[in-house]
């Protein structure tokens, strides 16, 4: 059976992998807030786990895998852009979750199979915080309900700090009703003019840090094997969900529970330099795939593969110089596997051996280079399909075409999943006539097969009107 080691940030070692489960492998990660575009930073955990949860797909079977990552659409700041826009919250969030959803698919990532919205699950953040109150882990005061840091002894394990050393070098809001500086807020009071529910506290809205442990629990267990991250979210939200989720489940002595494996992604740079909107090198991904400042767009797959030449516990630097090679290299390697008129998938052992080492993608693609010189093309082309890089991503990319907007992109890619679902069904009438009506209005539907995982595919040829595509749905 195939070993997979990952640093586990939770003991600071490398451990082999063994799931609670192995018919039900499960994995969370945290998403975005929704109230704008996601920067180049934004998609480095989305690459990272898309890629490890590949690999579980291709060890344990697809059917074997849950991947949930969450979409958060109740903030401040989403409040502080409907107040200037003048857009209500809704209108908002969804816009902007289905601009992440297509920068995403853009760069490759697959669709995890739940992406739970958090204004979904109001009622199982309320139900743990009143089993936290319970438990005298939280307390209310003046509307507020608030976790009592010193109830849970083991707070600060994960990120290796005393509570002194956070309050130095955090950002610790003052309240009066705070019992101790650390206690973080878990329900919050909402005003007439912001988005609020009905709660044993009053009208209110969340606080970040409960979202996740709700929806994980709901969704995932009580106990589930890997959450990820970036390594800026380990303090505070990381520390606060294990806080929380480990006093509402009854390990507030052992620290057991939750998440067994925590993995953090590093951070990202351009052109050697902290990405920053005063240097003037803070860009999205919709900024790259389009093009910005007269510079030309880069292709999606040329974006992934540059974020995979470094290993994803190491900082990472983007260079226009990087997505050059990237470019040059993957179309020499997609020259080299055009003429296979196989679907053989046979991976060499040296890349298989490199993805389970921790993801080192960094030497997954130096054995890709190796082959290619030796022209070992199947081998090549396996591990090109297991990384996501078999082929150009030809869904979700300003390149399509000329005025083909992201709405257009987001209702073609609904209805390939629309043709796929007929076809898992077996309805294939339905499914021959959903593809022929698509075609005649320029949006073709293909089968891909990635490490033996049939998907949909949506390739737009024209410019087809919004309102006749979502005639099809």
């Amino acid at each position: 059976m195939t070993v997979i080691k990952l640093t586990n940030t939770k003991t600071r070692k490398k451990e082999v992998f063994e799931p609670i489960d192995r018919n039900n492998v499960r994995m969370y990660v945290c998403g975005p807030t929704v109230y704008d575009r996601a920067h180049i930073g934004n998609a480095r955990p989305v690459i990272v786990f898309d890629v490890l949860y590949r690999l579980l797909r291709h060890v344990y079977g697809p059917d074997h895998v849950t991947y949930v990552r969450n979409f958060t659409d109740v903030d401040d700041k989403i409040n502080a852009r409907a107040a200037e826009s003048g857009r209500s919250i809704r209108e908002i969030t969804d816009e902007t979750t289905q601009w992440y959803l297509d920068d995403m698919r853009a760069v490759g990532a697959l669709d995890p199979n739940e992406m739970p919205r958090a204004t979904e699950y109001i009622g199982a953040m309320i139900e743990m915080i009143e089993g936290l109150i319970d438990k005298g882990h939280a307390y209310a005061a003046e509307g507020h309900v608030l976790f009592a840091v010193e109830s849970y002894e083991k707070y600060g394990a994960l990120s290796g700090r005393s509570i002194d050393d956070m309050i130095a070098g955090a950002r610790v809001e003052v309240a009066p009703y705070k019992r101790n500086p650390m206690d973080f807020v878990l329900w919050k009071p909402s005003s007439e003019d912001q988005p609020g529910w009905d709660s044993p506290w009053g009208y209110g809205r969340p606080g970040w840090h409960i979202e996740c442990s709700a929806m994980s629990y709901e969704l995932l267990g009580e106990s589930f094997d890997i959450h990820g991250g970036g390594n800026d979210l380990m303090f505070p939200h990381h520390e606060n969900e294990i806080a929380q989720s480990c006093c509402a489940h009854g390990h507030e002595h052992d620290g057991g529970g939750f998440a067994n494996f925590w993995l953090h992604n590093e951070m990202l740079q351009v052109e050697g330099k902290k990405m920053s909107k005063s240097l003037g090198n803070f860009f999205t991904v919709r900024d790259l795939l389009d093009g910005h400042d007269g510079m030309a767009g880069v292709p999606g797959e040329v974006i992934r593969f540059v974020f995979l030449s470094t290993h994803y516990r190491k900082p990472m630097d983007w260079t226009a110089e990087k997505a050059e090679q990237a470019k040059a290299t993957l179309t020499k390697w997609w020259d080299l596997t055009a003429p296979l008129d196989t679907h053989e998938f046979a991976p060499s052992e040296k890349f298989l051996a490199a993805l389970c080492d921790d993801l080192n993608t960094p030497a997954a693609i130096a054995e890709l280079h190796r082959l290619a010189k030796e022209k070992d093309l199947v081998a090549l082309q396996s591990g090109l399909e297991l990384i996501g890089l078999a082929e150009p991503i030809t869904f979700g990319q300003g390149s399509l075409g000329v005025g083909v907007s992201i709405e257009t992109l987001g209702l073609a890619n609904r209805i390939a999943a629309k043709w796929m679902a007929y076809r898992t069904a077996k309805d294939f009438s339905q499914a021959d006539a959903l593809k022929k009506e698509a075609s005649n209005l320029g949006v073709e539907l293909t089968v891909t097969k990635e490490n033996n995982v049939q998907s949909a595919t949506a390739t737009i040829n024209g410019a087809p009107s919004v309102q006749d595509l979502e005639g099809l749905l």
